[in-house]
């Protein structure tokens, strides 16, 4: 991978990694989330996958954008880094007690990282036609 590559897969992670975490910190300060530390229910749970899952996309879309060449293999390698952050961030997390969010919502996180950026990229490669 030349350089390029590297920094359009980083640039997806953080942008992904940023985005979600300025929306949690909105959501908690408003007070839709409890506060830090409090654990939340399937409701917030479901919400928070869905902002996540969005905000993914665009991470994939943003990697594609800036990829040197092959929009959509960029993409599918940050779902890849992106699968293997949230299993270790689940396996740390797993029996936290506690638990912070229900055992479903982590795993939605590594079962939605690599379709959510291959919709990214695939949006950036359609439009390259």
């Amino acid at each position: 991978m030349t350089a390029r590559s590297i920094g359009a897969v980083a640039a997806g992670f953080v942008a992904v990694a940023v985005v979600t975490t300025l929306v949690d910190v909105v959501l908690h300060a408003t007070g839709v989330y409890p506060p830090w530390g409090e654990p939340i229910g399937n409701g917030l749970s479901l919400l928070a996958t869905a902002y996540r899952v969005v905000i993914t996309i665009g991470g994939g879309y943003l990697t594609a954008r800036l990829a040197p060449i092959r929009p959509l293999a960029h993409a599918v390698v940050l779902g890849i880094v992106g699968i293997v952050a949230a299993a270790v961030a689940t396996a740390v997390t797993w029996n936290v007690q506690p638990p912070l969010a229900p055992h479903w919502y982590p795993l939605a996180l590594v079962a939605t990282a690599l379709p959510c950026t291959w919709m990214g990229g695939r949006i950036v490669s359609r439009g390259a036609r």
